[in-house]
């Protein structure tokens, strides 16, 4: 299954990124992060349904300094990609 999330709050400059792509690592997920222009960070994740929603219960906590107001989670098609990358 695969995931595109968009996360709002005080998202950026706090380590989000780096943290969402330890956590993804270790689920066996896969796909990216990234800053957006509006001060969100954007993810697709993809893996076993399981994975998945632990990796969406952790994007939703974010890292210590983050604050998570908001986050959307949209469905899309697999890719069947292998890692999880940051993307600039």
């Amino acid at each position: 299954m695969r995931r595109r999330v968009v996360v709002h709050g005080r998202v950026q400059g706090v380590g989000y990124r780096y943290l969402a792509r330890k956590h993804a690592r270790r689920l066996g997920i896969s796909g990216w992060v990234r800053n957006l222009p509006d001060g969100s960070v954007a993810a697709e994740i993809e893996g076993s349904e399981a994975s998945v929603a632990t990796m969406l219960r952790r994007l939703e906590a974010g890292p210590p300094g983050a604050q998570v107001t908001r986050i959307e989670v949209d469905e899309v098609a697999t890719t069947g990609e292998r890692e999880f990358q940051i993307v600039r």
